[in-house]
């Protein structure tokens, strides 16, 4: 085999790696601009849908976590105290 048989064309990667043409017919371009504003717009939809629903499952998972356990009285501060001798 000679040198020759495995050399690049650099042709064929320049084309590769150029944007692609746009669509010379209007109607088409402003239907994949519809297209694409609604695939966006279904996204963020059930995005949003998602999200609400682990907020709630997080908020039924404390609340279900909690029951039966007596509420704390706020006017208690609990914490660990260590005491300090005077300074010498």
């Amino acid at each position: 085999m000679s040198a020759l048989h495995f050399r690049i064309d650099r042709h064929a990667f320049r084309d590769a790696f150029q944007a692609p043409r746009r669509r010379r017919n209007p109607l088409l371009r402003i239907m994949a601009g519809i297209l694409g504003v609604a695939v966006l717009a279904v996204l963020v939809f059930f995005s949003v849908f998602v999200g609400a629903a682990m907020l709630a499952a997080g908020l039924a998972f404390r609340l279900w976590n909690r029951r039966g356990k007596p509420a704390r009285d706020p006017r208690v501060v609990e914490g660990d105290y260590r005491v300090v001798g005077k300074a010498s």
